[in-house]
């Protein structure tokens, strides 16, 4: 009894200790934010949906098109990671229910739409989970550089723009990435099994 004592004491100390941190950097980077770049940091925030859904689209429909099978299992699979992330994501908003920092700071600006819970971010885990199917899909520097630069620059712009916490954010881009891993090695499964099944 003494030690689950011990350990609810200090969990709550460390969540405590945690939110602090969070508040901390939170507050940082509203005190330095440069103003010109807040409409950059709303457009960056608005292109995720857009671009989550639309890559897969994209890359599937080029596979239909050029009767590639090896795309469109890709585009499948970046599609599959998107649904995965955002299952996974909304799950998790209302299991936790965090506050957005706005609402339980006065202080943080609110300057983009954020209306669910705030752990994790959704909108980082989309591009996490985008930047990292892309990734797995097509391995070239050209497509890993700019694909991660645009999904932290969306989960930094979530942070500046008062919506979450760096903490949020963090665990949107893991959820993100782990979902991309998740349906690639599935994919992979079921590719190997296939081909064990037609020889």
């Amino acid at each position: 009894m003494k030690q689950l004592l011990s350990f609810l004491i200090l969990l709550l100390s460390y969540t405590a200790y945690s939110q602090n941190i969070d508040i901390r950097i939170l507050r940082k980077i509203d005190e330095h934010r440069m103003v010109l770049l807040d409409g950059a940091s709303v457009a960056i925030s608005n292109s995720v949906s857009p671009i989550s859904i639309g890559a897969p689209i994209m890359i599937f429909g080029t596979g239909l098109i050029k009767k590639d099978q090896e795309l469109k299992q890709k585009g499948l699979m970046a599609g599959a990671s998107f649904l995965v992330s955002t299952v996974l994501t909304t799950s998790l908003k209302y299991a936790v229910n965090r506050a957005r920092p706005f609402e339980t700071y006065p202080d943080i600006q609110k300057l983009s739409s954020g209306g669910s819970p705030s752990f994790p971010s959704g909108h980082t885990s989309d591009a996490f989970s985008t930047a990292t199917s892309l990734s797995v899909a097509f391995p070239k520097w050209y497509v890993i550089a700019p694909s991660f630069t645009y999904a932290t620059w969306v989960g930094y712009s979530r942070i500046r723009l008062g919506v979450h916490y760096p903490s949020d954010v963090l665990a949107g881009a893991f959820v993100g990435a782990g979902s991309a891993f998740l349906c690639s090695k599935a994919q992979k499964l079921l590719n190997h099994r296939n081909r064990r099944n037609s020889n």
